[in-house]
């Protein structure tokens, strides 16, 4: 669990729920790994088995996480998550946001497009003011992958990938190719909403790894995690992508 994450919002069916409780946020880090026991949470975190019940019985109160029997043994229990990680609070910054804004409004009183940044305003916005809304731009970029599979013909990760590079191409998000002799690794030069950022210690790009993540597997029926390792967020002349299989 990172440490400079000050609270925690996640969604429910039954609405948002913040929570800044370290033990917590810390069985709902293991838990979004996969359906875990209670022995091996007690385990993972180092607590007592009383203190991770009375957790587990309020992260059910709160429907962020639900528990099921073993099929072998009705005494264990297993638990599962039942909540979308939505966004983090964290540190906010200001410097960064008001020297964007400057270049923002220079740009566009020298001829420079809104349109075209007004996406990074906003997600750059929004981490100005202390939140950080990686993890629901990744899930809507995780469904928009699903919802364009249609568009694509290819049965590998490498066809698929070389089709998303025109498609990345056609809808000037950027120039996309492939590094790696077996496609597990994309580089996007020319990135469609954070070329024009600065250094400022982070990647950006979690929408572009949900539409990875969600076309390569639905489209191939395998889990597939795409991680952004390079960034101009982070100081590189382009983004830089790493496919795995979960």
């Amino acid at each position: 669990m990172q440490q400079n994450r000050l609270t925690t919002i996640f969604g429910t069916d039954g609405g948002i729920v913040a929570l800044d409780s370290p033990v917590k946020l810390q069985l709902l880090d293991i838990l979004k790994k996969g359906t875990t026991s209670f022995e091996d949470l007690v385990e993972q975190t180092g607590k007592a088995k009383s203190t991770i019940s009375v957790h587990l019985n309020d992260l059910e109160k709160l429907n962020l996480v639900q528990n099921k029997p073993s099929l072998h043994d009705k005494r264990k229990k297993y638990f599962t998550l039942n909540s979308l990680y939505l966004a983090y609070s964290q540190k906010p910054m200001w410097a960064d946001y008001n020297n964007y804004m400057d270049n923002f409004a220079d740009l566009l009183l020298n001829g420079g497009s809104i349109k075209e940044n007004l996406f990074s305003t906003m997600q750059f916005g929004m981490e100005a003011y202390g939140i950080n809304p990686n993890p629901i731009l990744k899930k809507m970029g995780n469904d928009f992958g699903v919802k364009i599979i249609n568009g694509f013909s290819s049965n590998d990760v490498e066809g698929i990938l070389n089709e998303l590079s025109v498609f990345w191409k056609k809808h000037k998000m950027g120039v996309m190719s492939i590094i790696d002799d077996d496609g597990s690794v994309v580089r996007v030069d020319d990135c469609h909403h954070c070329s024009k950022m600065q250094n400022i210690g982070k990647t950006l790009c979690s929408m572009d790894e949900g539409i990875m993540e969600g076309l390569l597997s639905n489209k191939l029926g395998v889990d597939y995690n795409v991680q952004e390792t390079e960034c101009y967020g982070t100081g590189f002349g382009h983004c830089t992508f790493v496919i795995e299989e979960k």
